[in-house]
């Protein structure tokens, strides 16, 4: 008999019946996003499959339990992001401000389908390829690779003042050319590292 899991009544009951080609369909049809979402996060990409491989275990340790699961794709996505904050707090300490960015881009996230949400993050690196050298050089290193204004500065050997110009003439070239879409907005507001999708 021909299971249809996209159902996820028929998903649910027959992972919680141990069905192992429920849990096939499942990591085939969420292993992918889940691991491009934690990424962008990240910018780690065995970490980020970590994360999710460590939620598909807990998931079918706790498969009882998913009769409660109002929708499976929230709450994977829920899950992974959960396990990145753990991660994270393990790795650096974080402030509130930050938890607040990463609690924003997790709304954007489930509001949005992964097809769109790769739309999106795509239509972001286009924009960043097309600034200016320095400007594109100083995003990135603040976004991508997390560093502070004051590291910025010493690594490009030039003043705050001039990280912190580049930084503001970035998000202004990119408001301006993302101004049609306001989740874009927030997602280049919010992200901690751009990825290319």
């Amino acid at each position: 008999m021909n299971l249809d899991f996209s159902d996820q009544k028929i998903l649910t009951r027959e992972l919680e019946k141990g069905n192992h080609l429920a849990l096939v369909y499942l990591m085939d049809t969420y292993h992918k996003p889940l691991c491009a979402y934690i990424y962008s996060l990240s910018s780690d990409y065995e970490g980020a499959q970590d994360i999710v491989q460590n939620v598909f275990i807990k998931v079918w340790m706790d498969r009882h339990k998913l009769h409660a699961v109002k929708s499976i794709r929230n709450f994977l996505y829920k899950s992974v992001y959960n396990g990145f904050i753990d991660q994270w707090r393990k790795d650096k300490r974080m402030l509130a401000i930050e938890a607040k960015h990463l609690e924003n881009l997790n709304t954007i996230i489930e509001d949005n389908s992964d097809e769109l949400l790769e739309k999106q993050i795509a239509l972001i690196n286009i924009e960043i390829e097309n600034l200016p050298q320095k400007c594109k050089e100083t995003f990135l290193l603040s976004k991508r690779e997390g560093l502070t204004n004051i590291e910025i500065a010493d690594f490009m050997n030039v003043s705050i003042r001039t990280v912190e110009s580049q930084m503001n003439k970035a998000f202004r070239i990119l408001r301006k050319k993302l101004a049609s879409n306001t989740n874009i907005i927030k997602l280049l507001i919010y992200m901690g590292s751009i990825i290319a999708m």
